[in-house]
């Protein structure tokens, strides 16, 4: 059976319970039965073996026959503070982050940002990035953050490391990177009405350098994706 299926909480020990909707899709759509064994995954980076040992509607015990430590993490992490889009465009943006392998997202709060994450659209996103990281292959997690400030979290990331603000008027981002090899960058995207002239002072102040996508004006969600692109390509290709 080729799917795999997510589990929490993390796999401890020969044993293994799988509930609620992965539930549904093993026995329902896949139509598994006692003795089918199916890939497992907890976001631990391991992924499992686990043969059917107890099938009913809303559980499935399993016991575990393999474990394979699998890392399909790209060779740089990427953090990427964003002022998250409405709507569907919010789950599209996670799902391709998710597949392209940005270690964390933390959605960030600006003036002229729309949305202000709650609790249920964290728990939605979740679901997102479980359902991205099934099709991808990922046996991690992305992290998704606490909403913080954009000013706040620009002071927050240490001086040390690799930032860029998406700007417009930046330099290009090959320029930005053409002597620098990190393992670890940080990547901020503004709403879609832009950063304000403060936000952008406290991101410079802090010592964030600003970086062109392109000529165009991008969407918020493009303008992640093309980030992430980039730099997690480029990281490939340096190794």
């Amino acid at each position: 059976m080729s799917e795999r299926f997510f589990i929490e909480p993390p796999i401890v020990g020969d044993r293994a319970l799988l509930t609620g909707s992965e539930v549904h899709h093993l026995a329902g759509v896949m139509r598994a039965k006692v003795g089918d064994e199916i890939t497992l995954f907890d976001g631990s980076g391991c992924e499992f073996t686990g043969r059917i040992e107890l099938l009913k509607k809303d559980r499935c015990e399993l016991a575990i026959v393999a474990r394979q430590e699998i890392s399909r993490e790209p060779a740089i992490a990427v953090i990427a503070g964003v002022a998250l889009p409405k709507g569907d465009r919010q789950k599209w943006l996670v799902e391709k982050i998710t597949e392209l392998g940005v270690t964390e997202l933390v959605p960030l709060l600006t003036t002229r940002g729309v949305v202000q994450p709650g609790e249920q659209a964290a728990s939605r996103l979740k679901r997102s990035v479980i359902e991205a990281s099934k099709q991808c292959g990922r046996n991690r997690l992305l992290e998704i953050g606490t909403p913080v400030r954009a000013q706040d979290w620009f002071v927050q990331v240490p001086a040390s490391e690799t930032r860029l603000l998406a700007d417009p008027a930046g330099v290009p981002l090959a320029n930005a990177l053409s002597s620098n090899s990190p393992t670890r960058v940080y990547v901020a995207v503004g709403p879609e009405g832009g950063l304000t002239a403060e936000e952008v002072a406290a991101a410079k102040s802090a010592g964030w350098q600003s970086v062109s996508l392109g000529r165009s004006i991008l969407r918020i969600e493009t303008a992640a994706i093309a980030f992430a692109a980039c730099l997690i390509g480029r990281g490939e290709s340096a190794q």
